[in-house]
């Protein structure tokens, strides 16, 4: 192809040259090449050469894109065309920035922002890159830059330093929307109030956390030194770990380093339960307290708190014996204020699910709405009507709060000099006497609304002693004579 070479002196007396493709082939088009170069001299402007540098990037791009039709294939420029006009371009609209104060951090800042977005693919960042590339030395091959800042930045990975903390954080503001309010309150209370107060004074980058994994076991290992228990600190590795393996999949850093250090083992937690006997003696006690419905639905249906405060009107069905679990109401600390959140949705799908309704239940259920409808009458307007389509309420129609049942139980317990177990675990005592009443684990997992049969298994086989003797004697049975005691 023909090139011509234009030469000219710059206001500051330094000789400037630019090449400009003629799109012509050598071959047969001498005479067409010479016409073109005096028509190109003609109205050639040094003076709007150097005018070109201070252009926004936007309209620079744009200028290249119009320059540059008769020099690249059809094809070529109507994929450059299409990626700058829908991306590039507006994205430095948006900025303002000047070709000659274009930098690298500047063009990483666009590659992150991209990513961000989670909406292109690794082709189409690498296709971007070598659209800005031929752009930019476009500018170098005329003068109106000196290097082309494009070279020192890889689509793929942001090479800019950006604090640990902050990005975090920014994960932090981002999750809110994708995950459930109870989820995000745990986050929250776990990065703001933990993670983030170690972390901000050492100004560690998310690079200064890829290259030193053990940062991040330092800050377990701070945890554990100051009391804290191996559930909590996993907690906060699984949080630290998944803002991690989201900057490494949007490029910010090439691997996961979470993944590279030592999780503190989980210390298995073992309940204390109730036996028959000793849930007897309860149910005898919590007469006419305030816990008497959540204390029988935990231990009988083994319903968690959140399932008992939730439980509806709608959801007895007093003429095919039946209740269904299908709404719950949970707690949550959201923006610094204590919330009850009430949902059409248990903990689980599985969570889900219909029990027969046995008589014992079905008439403390009807005496519950006789001494609502009579509470009712007599408050009258002081009445809480705001949740008469629950079961569990106060005299004054106001809904129990699912932490009632945590504070309440053990004062309860105390008081009538019982042994101490959490109210939680009303739960486990039931699966446990389903079990060593020969229930099988899959029955008790869909009583109990587990998703997985292991957590079944790993939680609620407390087998009494008595069921170990039996097992005991089972196997002595088949001994010699000579070997028994």
């Amino acid at each position: 192809m023909y090139q011509m070479i234009l030469s000219w002196k710059d206001t500051d007396g330094k000789r400037r040259t630019k090449s400009i493709s003629t799109g012509l082939p050598v071959k047969g088009n001498k005479k067409r090449a010479e016409s073109l170069l005096r028509k190109t001299q003609k109205e050639f402007n040094p003076e709007t050469m150097q005018q070109v540098s201070d252009l926004p990037v936007s309209e620079y791009l744009n200028r290249w894109l119009r320059e540059s039709v008769m020099n690249l294939p059809p094809e070529t420029y109507g994929r450059y065309a299409y990626d700058l006009g829908r991306v590039v371009v507006p994205y430095f609209e948006k900025k303002q920035l000047s070709l000659k104060a274009l930098s690298p951090r500047d063009l990483e800042t666009f590659f992150r922002y991209e990513r961000q977005q989670e909406e292109a693919s690794v082709q189409q960042f690498l296709d971007w890159h070598k659209e800005l590339a031929d752009a930019l030395q476009y500018a170098v091959a005329n003068n109106w830059m000196k290097v082309s800042p494009i070279k020192e930045v890889d689509p793929r990975l942001d090479n800019s330093p950006v604090l640990f903390t902050d990005f975090i954080t920014n994960w932090l503001k981002m999750m809110k929307s994708r995950v459930e309010i109870t989820t995000y309150t745990s986050y929250e209370r776990a990065i703001i109030h933990k993670i983030v107060p170690y972390f901000e004074p050492l100004h560690y980058t998310l690079q200064d956390m890829e290259q030193h994994p053990k940062y991040i076991q330092d800050f377990y290992q701070h945890e554990l030194d100051r009391g804290l228990t191996a559930n909590t600190v996993i907690h906060y590795h699984a949080n630290i770990r998944k803002c991690l393996q989201y900057a490494f999949q949007i490029g910010m850093i090439r691997s996961n380093p979470a993944d590279r250090v030592e999780r503190p083992r989980k210390e298995k937690f073992k309940s204390e339960i109730y036996s028959g006997e000793e849930l007897e003696q309860l149910f005898t006690a919590i007469q006419g307290d305030p816990a008497e419905f959540g204390v029988i639905m935990a231990a009988f249906y083994g319903l968690r708190r959140s399932e008992i405060v939730g439980l509806k009107w709608d959801a007895i069905d007093f003429e095919n014996k039946k209740i269904s679990i299908q709404h719950t109401v949970v707690t949550a600390k959201v923006n610094g204020t204590v919330t009850e959140i009430a949902r059409d949705k248990t903990k689980t799908k599985s969570s889900c699910r219909t029990l027969p309704l046995i008589p014992a239940c079905e008439q403390m259920l009807n005496k519950m709405k006789k001494e609502q409808e009579q509470n009712r009458k007599v408050c009258g307007k002081s009445y809480c009507t705001d949740y008469l389509d629950y079961i569990y309420v106060d005299p004054m129609g106001k809904r129990i709060r699912p932490d009632f049942l945590s504070q309440h139980f053990p004062d309860f317990l105390v008081a009538h000099q019982m042994k101490r177990i959490r109210f939680h675990d009303l739960r486990h005592s039931c699966a446990s006497l389903l079990y060593a009443n020969g229930v099988s684990l899959k029955e008790i997992q869909e009583w109990l609304g587990h998703s997985d049969i292991s957590t079944t298994s790993n939680i609620y086989t407390h087998l009494d002693f008595s069921s170990k003797v039996s097992s005991a004697n089972a196997i002595v049975n088949i001994f010699p004579e000579n070997t028994k005691v």
